[in-house]
């Protein structure tokens, strides 16, 4: 039977896979900044989605969509199996993780360490390719310890492109699997950006996104004139309100930008859904954390919220309060908080 047409996913902006972090309130966050960025899950491996509660790991907002799930593991069939639950679930992407040097994972054969083995790669994507109707991608390095730089970066890219895979997103640094930690991984090895534009100029056939190092969207339109997409990881979790303009100056659109106002009164009718099911304040306000960075108050708006939305029974108020704090229209109000 012929496979289904692809969805088109316009990659031109990305919001990183990021362990601990980019959970589903992180991504509905991020959702009411960007309405065209697409946004990808934390790993999950196949482990945890054969065996574990899968209920847990795939639930996730529709409002999130265009949204990837990004998995961790090394077993062709395995991985098969956790793309179509993906697919089932209603994820428009599913990635795999070819990037991440922690020893816990490597123990575990997922990760960075999986670039040493391409021909293994390659078989994983095959049996996911052969699985899905949805696109499937990958996220690694431009190397590993001891790999030649950008002969061993087009020899992994070329094996693991004739699984039919055509999205590579390139972290553009090298992982050092010995010597150094995940944290240290993610500064020191030095960023090239040029080897990853001889990628795309090489196999313009692919679609090439980097992803490492970059913090302003000034950088992003410099990036795009030779690659395909960008991925921001860090710099948009400390620094959220970035994305505000993503869908005017990366997508072209003439939407108007949201104040960061406008976010938040949208952000509390979400936390009082979320409320209501159980769901406690603080998992969902710690993402709102760098909202108002760099501006007069934002310390203060911070502090109110790590000091009180782990509170038993916290609700909402607490967000007004912080954001009273930081919003002169709503600080020069007495008595009741604002609805």
């Amino acid at each position: 039977m012929p496979k289904t047409p692809q969805k088109t996913i316009n990659r031109r902006f990305t919001c990183a896979p990021m362990m601990d972090w980019s959970d589903r309130h992180c991504r509905y966050f991020w959702r009411l900044l960007s309405q065209d960025a697409v946004l990808y899950t934390e790993m999950v491996t196949t482990g945890a989605l054969i065996y574990g509660d899968r209920e847990r790991f795939l639930r996730f907002n529709a409002e999130e969509s265009p949204v990837a799930l990004q998995l961790g593991g090394s077993d062709p069939q395995a991985l098969a199996q956790c793309a179509d639950y993906a697919q089932q679930w209603g994820y428009d992407e599913v990635n795999l993780n070819c990037g991440c040097p922690s020893d816990r994972v490597q123990s575990g054969r997922i990760g960075a360490c999986l670039m040493a083995e391409p021909e293994l790669v390659r078989d994983c994507m095959s049996a996911m390719i052969e699985r899905v109707d949805i696109p499937v991608t990958i996220k690694h390095r431009i190397g590993i310890d001891d790999m030649e730089d950008y002969e061993g970066l087009l020899q992994f890219v070329n094996t693991v492109a004739d699984s039919g895979c055509k999205t590579f997103i390139v972290h553009a640094r090298k992982a050092w699997l010995q010597g150094l930690s995940p944290k240290e991984n993610r500064d020191v090895p030095p960023l090239d950006y040029a080897l990853v534009a001889r990628l795309k100029a090489e196999r313009p056939d692919l679609e090439i996104i980097v992803n490492g190092g970059i913090n302003t969207l000034a950088q992003c339109k410099e990036l795009l004139h030779d690659l395909d997409g960008v991925m921001l990881g860090r710099e948009i979790y400390s620094n959220p309100y970035l994305m505000a303009e993503v869908d005017q100056t990366i997508y072209g659109r003439s939407r108007p930008i949201l104040s960061r106002l406008d976010v938040m009164r949208q952000f509390v009718n979400y936390c009082e859904q979320e409320l209501s099911k159980g769901v406690k304040l603080s998992s969902m306000t710690r993402h709102t954390l760098g909202l108002y960075q760099g501006l007069p108050g934002a310390r203060r708006f911070r502090r109110v919220i790590s000091e009180n939305a782990h509170k038993a029974g916290a609700g909402t108020d607490v967000i007004w309060a912080a954001l009273q704090e930081v919003e002169p229209e709503l600080s020069a109000v007495s008595g009741a908080l604002p609805r």
